[in-house]
């Protein structure tokens, strides 16, 4: 016996939802129901299953519940100021989450079903957060500044202002003495016994341009600039014991015996690891702020109906 249209219709109507998942078929009630679009059953066991997926916790139906009505008011509130990810952009974030986590999307796939997750309920999560994201930096771009002075009044409570404050500029070229794939150990040592003869002669980063430019099976990049907070301290402290102008020890690495030459080194104020990391929490302090508010604002102003069966 099949189900005529006008009873699928009136199944519609109290709140009844079939979800054609192979034999038999199972009805799925709809919970709440958001500004006109339902919340299902299927979709809380979804959420809840991904959930425990990514925090190894099992959540309760009402954080679920709740976490289902604020993508569906985001999504609202999204499509109101135009930001609507396409199924390609979705698609893209997707990949990159695979690519993260050094896996295929289709190896993603593959694990979040063994765990009875569909892909689909990740890219709705995704595409609520992406649309979430890009609505609240770009409506409150300006209160979510950090100013560099609240920043350095942070990093002072804390004592040892000026190692915390300043920090260092390195401005260097990496070089590489070339050595094939599949080369001899004996060669590899000739060429770090080049390098270290390299590292006797040179003494500014002009001569080191001018030997290495005209030397066959080496190269000197251009120059880049970083400051502490970009380099780890092992880095950071061969940098400082390495004289101006001066090379680095070599080191072997899949393109060859690469060093750096120094080119300068001078105190700056633009970044340090402590600043950074200040910077960076007040940023999330005042981002988690913005963003509960403007929920709760956006929660108030929606349809939000409970279904009870």
């Amino acid at each position: 016996m099949t189900t005529s249209l006008p009873v699928f219709r009136l199944l519609l109507l109290l709140g009844t939802v079939l979800i054609l998942a192979g034999a038999p078929a199972r009805a799925q009630n709809i919970v709440v129901m958001v500004n006109g679009e339902p919340i299902t059953d299927f979709d809380i066991e979804q959420r809840s299953k991904l959930d425990q997926l990514t925090t190894q916790k099992t959540p309760s139906r009402q954080a679920v519940i709740n976490e289902l009505i604020d993508d569906k008011v985001k999504l609202k509130e999204g499509k109101k100021y135009g930001v609507d990810p396409g199924v390609s952009d979705i698609n893209q974030s997707y990949e990159g989450m695979a690519q993260r986590m050094r896996i295929s999307p289709d190896q993603l796939t593959k694990s979040l079903e063994v765990k009875g997750v569909r892909p689909e309920t990740l890219k709705s999560r995704m595409k609520a957060e992406m649309v979430w994201t890009s609505l609240v930096r770009g409506r409150y771009k300006e209160k979510l500044m950090v100013g560099e002075k609240d920043v350095a009044d942070k990093v002072r409570e804390g004592g040892n202002e000026k190692l915390q404050i300043e920090g260092t500029e390195y401005k260097m070229q990496p070089i590489v003495l070339i050595v094939p794939r599949g080369s001899s150990s004996a060669f590899q040592e000739t060429r770090m016994k080049e390098a270290e003869s390299y590292r006797q002669r040179v003494t500014s980063c002009e001569e080191a341009n001018s030997l290495f430019r005209s030397t066959p099976n080496a190269t000197i990049r251009e120059s880049v600039t970083k400051t502490t907070a970009d380099l780890p301290e092992p880095l950071r402290k061969v940098l400082d014991d390495t004289p101006i102008g001066h090379l680095t020890a070599p080191e072997v690495t899949k393109a060859g015996i690469e060093m750096v030459v120094l080119c300068s080194r001078k105190p700056t104020m633009i970044d340090t690891p402590k600043k950074r990391e200040i910077r960076e929490k007040m940023y999330s302090e005042k981002y988690e702020k913005t963003q509960k508010a403007y929920l709760d604002e956006i929660r108030k102003a929606a349809m939000i109906e409970y279904r009870s069966h």
